[in-house]
């Protein structure tokens, strides 16, 4: 029986070093001249608009002050800092010389034009499920922007991490090439909603906790960290303060904004920008898969004000919020009545298990970066010490929130200010 066991694990053992091997010795797909914007049909690249968008391709690829696309941007992780590519059709920097194979093997397999594995901070193992023809419609869309000359710095990780033959090993564990067949037993939309969820959409790369090596732990959707904003467990929706329904999540992904649940900020931003430039339908359909995946939710129940007399902290916070913050978020604002606001005893920043949210909203407010009218509201950074924003968290905690105190406040503000330093 031992014998057996051990030629079993060998075979294995044997089978993995093949594959492994073979990931790590991907050929070169040969340049080609940078395509001509007219070799591709209008329709063709008003899809990839839709797709690349489906993706939010423009916001990694993009670097603060940068041309869009042109790469350079850092992306920070437990193993180094990556500087996403540049993917506009500039031959020398960009993505001008890959063709069409090229492309897709790039989001199908994570492997470069030139052979070398890509780092999966490219969520290749999502854009893996997308289709044929919605990956050739992305492919006409970058070809035809504006080239840019622009190389992105050297990434800057932990050794021996920066050796990409590495990865050969991590695409055995994770990627599973190619797309999904549609589920029979479901709707249309929900096929598509999940199409979207998994694919372009790659929702499960912040959404999911990620083990020691950066893999994502199972069960998806669970919730995740990213550069210190919490990405709130996508299953747990019915248990927010107000249970979400569809309508209000697919306002929220195309919007960034529910009147029963806020505004969207920090990394969850840009993507309901992006998503704001699809179709009502591909939101509409994404609300439908993730609310079909949610836990029962938890009988209702008012939380009780926390007990006890109100700490040094939170009075201080009350001091500071109807000073800095009550003329926009108090409950006699002009705002709140005009603009139909929720009030932040819906937020889920206030209500969550970590103040990771609250604070990095206090920190960095939410920008108003797009021309068109959305969400705004002022960072603090600059003009509140850590002390001053662990307390206004404490007093929105206890009073809005009315929910049991976080604890280690100041040191979690300037931790996350530190993190937030470029």
């Amino acid at each position: 029986m031992k014998r057996t066991t051990w030629i079993w694990a060998g075979g294995a053992l044997a089978a993995g070093c093949v594959a492994a091997a073979a990931w790590m010795l991907q050929p070169s797909i040969a340049a080609v001249a940078p395509p001509s914007p007219a070799e591709f049909e209008p329709a063709a690249i008003a899809r990839g608009a839709r797709v690349v968008a489906q993706g939010d391709c423009m916001v990694c690829h993009t670097a603060k002050g940068g041309e869009p696309y042109a790469g350079g941007l850092a992306l920070r992780t437990p193993f180094g800092t990556i500087y996403t590519t540049n993917i506009t059709p500039d031959a020398a920097t960009g993505i001008g010389g890959w063709s069409l194979a090229a492309f897709t093997r790039a989001l199908r397999h994570g492997v470069a034009r030139d052979g070398h594995l890509l780092y999966p901070a490219f969520p290749y193992i999502h854009y893996t499920r997308m289709s044929t023809a919605d990956i050739g419609d992305a492919y006409a869309y970058l070809m035809t922007r504006a080239p840019v000359a622009a190389r992105a710095p050297d990434n800057e990780l932990i050794f021996p991490l920066g050796f990409r033959p590495l990865l050969a090993g991590w695409n055995l564990l994770y990627l599973r090439p190619g797309p999904e067949s549609d589920d029979a037993a479901q709707s249309v939309e929900w096929n598509r909603g999940r199409y979207l969820v998994d694919g372009a959409g790659h929702c499960a790369s912040c959404h999911s906790t990620l083990d020691p090596i950066g893999g994502e732990r199972s069960p998806a959707f669970s919730g995740g960290n990213i550069d210190g904003w919490d990405a709130p467990a996508l299953t747990a929706l019915l248990h927010a303060p107000k249970p979400w329904t569809r309508e209000q999540l697919a306002l929220y992904l195309r919007h960034g904004w529910s009147p029963d649940h806020g505004a969207a900020a920090g990394p969850m931003s840009p993507v309901a920008h992006s998503l704001s430039q699809a179709p009502a339908e591909d939101a509409e359909a994404m609300a439908t898969y993730l609310m079909s995946l949610q836990a029962p939710a938890a009988p209702a129940a008012t939380p009780a004000p926390p007990a006890g007399p109100q700490t040094a902290q939170v009075m201080q916070g009350q001091t500071l919020f109807n000073g800095a913050c009550a003329s926009c978020h108090g409950a006699a604002a002009p705002m709140m009545a005009a603009g139909g606001r929720p009030p932040l005893s819906l937020s889920g920043a206030v209500a969550g298990a970590s103040p990771d949210n609250l604070i990095q909203t206090m920190l960095n407010g939410i920008p108003w970066t797009h021309p068109q009218p959305s969400t705004f509201m002022p960072a603090f950074a600059a003009s509140l010490n850590d002390a001053q924003i662990a307390s206004i968290a404490a007093y929105l905690r206890a009073d809005a929130g009315r929910r049991p105190a976080w604890t280690g406040l100041e040191k979690r503000v300037a931790d996350l200010r530190k993190e937030n330093q470029p």
